[in-house]
């Protein structure tokens, strides 16, 4: 997102918002050490209905999108704008709703918007991903919206959409899926002709990049960059290596992180570090030749959701870092690297927010922002205390 962010004009500014009622929230901070910072984590707003996934805007304002099937724009003060309109059928059941959002390498120029929602359709319901504009003369709607891509096939399920969305620095787009908690039997994460439980690469109108692994595989579907996935809710560039990492949510334990590369497949049901909720091996155990050990498992499991690498100057310490959200947990796992290889995880505010945790980002100001998952959610901004 901070490498996003500098190629966005910083002259940028939109026009003046039409927002709801809703004032900023004037909240006291909460002080949390950690090993190598004193932080301060303030509520910037609330009342947003389990928020899923935020970006920010060139202004500094943010796009944040509620499961329930609303994207609001929440100003730097915490006002909140009435729901974006011009979204399309959106069908919020589940695990299901409205997903990520990102905004376009090019926003500057395009204003192109971009988010992942639970589609229905025949069959059932699938990831989809559409985009829209969000012109500076009229926030309160998107417009041209279009749907870009839809997972294939449609099945009747609540659960396991993914879904996060990442732009390359080639300015091809990566779509995160799950499983849709279908049979073992169906194995359909091991099956490229279908995009269930894999990762999709396009270009930004939909449109499939000519060096995708699998363009021409017969019997596999040629949005596909890597297969064998379970359901992977967080994804972030390499500061230095801008490869793909993803982090996927395992059975009962197995949470991983993965740096997901072309053409290659991930295991899953084959193999895992975790088992049958209840107990009971799944697969063939934790190995098997041609699938991806991951870089860092967690059991028990976390819950691991949103993801980013933190390049910015507020937390100079941290720089390099991981950082990902837990739902179960209801923390911030912050992971030091050395390579591709964890050498430390230390658990932040596992005592002190008391939230399951969807989403976090790095803002322009180097601060952090967490959106909290619940019925009453809230965006939380961390920075370093005085």
């Amino acid at each position: 997102m901070a490498a996003l962010l500098k190629r966005l004009s910083p002259l940028l500014t939109c026009a003046a918002l039409s927002f709801t009622a809703a004032s900023p929230l004037a909240a006291d901070a909460i002080t949390v050490d950690s090993e190598k910072a004193k932080l301060s984590v303030t509520t910037i707003t609330d009342g947003l209905s389990n928020p899923w996934g935020m970006t920010f805007l060139p202004n500094g304002d943010m796009l944040v999108t509620e499961r329930s099937g609303d994207m609001r724009i929440v100003s730097a003060d915490g006002t909140k704008s009435a729901p974006l309109k011009g979204l399309p059928e959106i069908v919020s059941r589940g695990q299901g709703g409205l997903l990520d959002v990102n905004i376009d390498p090019d926003f500057s120029e395009n204003r192109w918007v971009y988010f992942s929602f639970s589609e229905p359709g025949s069959g059932g319901t699938s990831t989809a991903v559409a985009r829209g504009k969000l012109l500076a003369e009229h926030l309160d709607e998107l417009r041209e919206v279009e749907v870009i891509f839809s997972q294939q096939p449609k099945v009747r399920s609540n659960g396991h959409f993914g879904s996060r969305l990442v732009f390359r620095d080639d300015g091809t787009l990566f779509i995160t899926m799950g499983d849709r908690q279908q049979d073992f039997e169906d194995n359909y994460p091991q099956k490229l002709d279908s995009h269930i439980g894999s990762v999709a690469r396009i270009n930004p109108d939909g449109s499939v990049p000519e060096d995708n692994p699998f363009v021409n595989r017969d019997g596999a579907l040629p949005e596909i960059w890597s297969y064998g996935h379970r359901n992977v809710q967080g994804a972030a560039l390499h500061p230095e290596t801008r490869e793909l990492w993803t982090g996927e949510h395992g059975p009962q334990g197995g949470d991983e992180i993965n740096i997901t590369r072309a053409d290659h497949n991930y295991g899953w049901p084959i193999i895992t570090y975790g088992e049958q909720y209840g107990g009971g091996e799944i697969g063939e155990g934790t190995e098997k030749e041609g699938m991806e050990q991951p870089v860092h498992y967690w059991d028990p499991s976390i819950a691991n959701a949103g993801m980013i690498f933190y390049t910015g100057d507020q937390f100079p310490q941290w720089k390099g870092n991981l950082l990902v959200t837990a739902l179960k947990f209801q923390l911030v796992s912050r992971l030091e690297l050395e390579g591709e290889k964890v050498v430390h995880e230390e658990r932040l505010f596992a005592d002190s927010i008391g939230k399951r945790l969807r989403d976090i980002e790095q803002g322009p100001d180097g601060n952090l922002y967490l959106l909290t998952d619940d019925r009453n959610g809230a965006v939380l901004k961390v920075s370093p205390a005085k």
